[in-house]
């Protein structure tokens, strides 16, 4: 599990072919690195290599819940699926199933 959302990239108008984002959400993206299961350093290594600091980028999904926020498709380990899973289950959504069980592990 690394973080989220490094997929896609968008060239900026500069030619940097990273994606840019707002200060908040590469403050959100750089954050969220503490739970990645790859370790945080290797995670922040990833957001500055995929992001830039500039315009918000609205079509990257950033979400808070319980305290902790994202942005970007989560990568969940196998036991954070079965966690969204049973969350789900119980009547959770499933964007806030996968926010908490992302945080926990």
């Amino acid at each position: 599990m690394v973080l989220a959302a490094v997929g896609a990239t968008a060239a900026g108008g500069d030619g940097s072919g990273k994606r840019e984002v707002s200060q908040e959400q590469y403050d959100t993206l750089i954050a969220q690195c503490r739970y990645a299961g790859t370790g945080p350093a290797k995670c922040r290594a990833e957001v500055r290599r995929t992001y830039r600091v500039g315009n918000e980028d609205t079509a990257l999904d950033c979400r808070a819940y319980a305290g902790v926020a994202v942005c970007g498709e989560l990568r969940l380990s196998k036991a954070e699926r079965q966690c969204v899973r049973e969350s789900t289950e119980q009547g959770l959504s499933l964007r806030r199933a996968e926010v908490e069980c992302y945080a926990r592990s």
